[in-house]
């Protein structure tokens, strides 16, 4: 059975006392006191939000102001990177109350004191939460972080374009035939990850000559590579637009086109592995409204809120309860809940360390600048 908050009944103490008579100027002012009162408090009543493009349904985002009162502000960021780097330099006259990164982050922004601890007394919905992505290595007790969606990076191929069959690991991108027609994600982690896979190494690898090796493979990709789809870009807008026809993207992004008709793309679990992440909820070290971020974590907790957020933005439910209450077609749809097999055999990002970081970010400027 779903969980539903209690709701706590209206006092009824004004009845047991003697009724007062309050002058008529007296009260107008004291009803005009209050409305002021109430307008003040309304406007004081923002979430800033910082996330990913078409990350969270408008559908929570409504429920969630008509449940509390409080309304959120989308802020979105392109990148983990550009997301870390925001909240580096935001301060308390520019805060944001919560943030969306991939677990690899969550471990460098808690090392780094950017993130507050939570208070779990406030989140009465975290039994909700399947054991398996909790207390993570990246965040042991879940001190800073709750699991938001989970989900991985893996081949996209279009059917009318090319064989499918033809498509099953991320080797095949490299083949001559297909010059000009490969897509890749714009994120550095993924697009290191893959190569690194192909080589036989960890998509966490920290081996300096490692991480060059995957560099100077991905050089001899340039010539296959249309370009890069930037996150806030839908698949069925870039293919329009684009010569692609293979090439590497989200999970979700391929069950969105295809739940809107574009039935041709096929998503596939690569042989060398899938690249598999989680995104995570964070109260970032100066937020504002931190009871209010507790609210709104509390509240995508919620079963048949996870529910909604899984259904609608095509990324995996780490919520048990949210699980029991979708449809078969739904929590059966390889595209987004993998079999155990394709799960284990892809690897989850984690962080890499500064050191290991600072030369992914080297040659991925080298790759890019090289276009």
């Amino acid at each position: 059975m779903a969980y539903l908050p209690s709701l706590r009944p209206i006092s009824q103490a004004a009845t047991n006392h003697t009724m007062r008579i309050i002058p008529k100027s007296l009260l107008c002012i004291a009803i005009g006191l209050t409305l002021v009162s109430c307008s003040n408090t309304k406007q004081e009543k923002t979430l800033d939000l910082y996330n990913w493009e078409e990350y969270m349904p408008q559908k929570i985002l409504d429920g969630f102001e008509k449940e509390t009162g409080i309304s959120v502000n989308y802020i979105k960021f392109e990148s983990n990177e550009d997301m870390y780097d925001n909240l580096k330099t935001a301060d308390s006259a520019n805060p944001y109350d919560i943030a969306v990164p991939s677990s690899y982050f969550v471990d460098k922004m808690a090392k780094e004191g950017l993130l507050q601890e939570l208070d779990k007394s406030k989140l009465s919905n975290f039994k909700n939460l399947e054991a398996s992505f909790t207390n993570t290595e990246f965040d042991p007790e879940n001190k800073y972080s709750v699991p938001y969606v989970w989900g991985s990076t893996g081949l996209i191929i279009n059917g009318a374009a090319i064989d499918p069959q033809t498509v099953n690991s991320w080797e095949d991108l490299w083949r001559p035939e297909y010059k000009n027609q490969v897509m890749l994600v714009n994120d550095m982690r993924d697009v290191f990850g893959m190569s690194l896979l192909t080589l036989g190494y960890s998509v966490n690898s920290r081996n300096p000559d490692e991480i060059k090796a995957a560099y100077a493979k991905l050089t001899t990709l340039i010539p296959n590579i249309e370009s890069f789809n930037e996150n806030d870009v839908p698949l069925t807008s870039y293919l329009a637009t684009s010569d692609a026809t293979l090439g590497m993207t989200y999970n979700g992004k391929t069950l969105i086109a295809n739940n809107e008709g574009v039935s041709t793309l096929l998503y596939k679990y690569p042989t060398e592995g899938a690249i598999l992440w989680m995104d995570n909820l964070v109260i970032p070290k100066d937020a504002k409204n931190v009871d209010a971020a507790h609210q709104f974590i509390n509240y995508l907790l919620l079963p048949e809120n996870a529910k909604i957020i899984s259904e609608e933005i095509g990324y995996a439910a780490p919520n048990k309860a949210a699980l029991e209450l979708m449809q078969y077609q739904l929590k059966n749809n390889p595209i987004i809940y993998p079999s155990q097999e394709a799960v284990e055999q892809g690897d989850f990002l984690a962080n890499v360390g500064d050191e290991a970081l600072k030369v992914y970010e080297q040659y991925w400027e080298q790759l890019k600048n090289s276009l």
